[in-house]
């Protein structure tokens, strides 16, 4: 799983999911395909962990904080410059 990407292991699971949803596995199987699901979506959470951290450091390398500034959605249009 280690080398599976992000975008393979979350379709995996969105396959496992919607075999579940239909009902597509035998009490056995369901089991496994259970476990693998739990399995998929630790390592989602990981990945994404890992991203969210490099954001991180790219912001404050950057000497971005992560708080609205200038161009922001909260921004009232009539001060924008542009």
């Amino acid at each position: 799983m280690k080398d599976q990407s992000f975008a393979k292991a979350f379709e995996e699971l969105e396959k496992i999911t919607q075999s579940f949803e239909k009902g597509a596995f035998d009490l056995d199987d369901g089991l496994k395909q259970f476990e693998r699901g739990l399995e998929l979506a630790a390592v989602l959470k990981k990945k994404l962990s890992d991203i969210e951290n490099k954001v991180e450091v790219i912001k404050k390398k950057f000497g971005k904080s992560g708080e609205a500034g200038p161009g922001s959605a909260g921004e009232d249009d009539a001060t924008a410059p542009f």
